[in-house]
């Protein structure tokens, strides 16, 4: 089981506040992830190759073209206010 200071050492490094009961839970919590990274790692992987990902992923994204953008008239045609040739919007604070 992790120990209490080192709940409160990780908690620091991570500039959380844990209150009584959180310490506790954690040191728990945490002690129940280090055991299952310990099983994990007694597992024989010998011929299992290394993947990032489960399923196999492909790129989908599409090709980068350019093309022509809005004139400013376009652009600010539908504005609800449009101000010496920008959009106007009402001030802040």
């Amino acid at each position: 089981m992790i120990s209490r200071e080192e709940v409160e050492h990780v908690a620091r490094l991570a500039r959380l506040h844990l209150d009584e009961e959180a310490l506790e839970r954690m040191g728990s919590e945490l002690s129940q992830i280090i055991d299952y990274v310990q099983q994990i790692g007694e597992l024989d992987l010998a011929g299992v190759e290394p993947t990032a990902h489960a399923v196999a992923l492909t790129n989908v994204f599409r090709k980068d073209e350019t093309w022509e953008g809005l004139s400013q008239e376009e652009a600010l045609r539908n504005a609800p206010n449009a101000e010496a040739g920008h959009f106007a919007v009402p001030r802040m604070g």
